[in-house]
Order: structure tokens, then sequence, then C-alpha cells
């Protein structure tokens, strides 16, 4: 289950042709994210569904002036462990100048 400032990765980054009418930044596949809120929302197909907004994605605000969101299943959380795994790499990389 996601929650309010977990980190996820993109792992379905294709839109529908047109949407750039809507967003002015969308997720791109393998890309990590940092979920800034989750609420109900409704897709494209009218259907309910979960909807996140990112930290590190912002747009413009959708019917009923909030501020539109994407599907929370396009998103999967990132394990702590693959957190750390980055960290320890970044430590053994030698410094350059």
């Amino acid at each position: 289950m996601l929650q309010q400032g977990q980190k996820v990765a993109c792992i379905d980054g294709k839109f529908p042709l047109g949407i750039e009418e809507y967003y002015v930044a969308l997720p791109k596949e393998g890309e990590t994210y940092t979920i800034r809120d989750i609420a109900p929302g409704q897709g494209f197909n009218l259907q309910p569904e979960v909807a996140v907004t990112l930290v590190e994605l912002h747009n413009p605000l959708g019917k009923g002036g909030l501020e539109r969101s994407f599907n929370a299943e396009r998103f999967a959380p990132l394990e702590e462990d693959e957190d750390f795994q980055v960290v320890e790499e970044e430590m053994r990389e030698p410094a350059t100048v």
C-alpha cells in the first residue's frame, strides 16, 4: 500500500496521445519519485481510481480545483534495501573534482 512520503518507481510511463493538453509534467518509466499526496481520483475512462501527486512533478489544476494527478497503479514502492544499496554505491564511487 502506497503512503505519503514514500519513494516509488514509475512502472508505466505510457500515456495517451493528447495528454499534454492537461499535464505539463509526466512521470517517466524507471524514474524514482516521492508521493506528495494520495486521494480518490477518476481516470480518463471515468472509472474511480487511487490517484497520487508527486513531490518532483507539478501540474495544472483540474476540475474541482485539485492538481491533476496520476493513477497509483503506475508506480511500485521501492524496497528499503534498494534505497540503502544506492547510498552504498554512491559511497564507494571515488569523488571527482
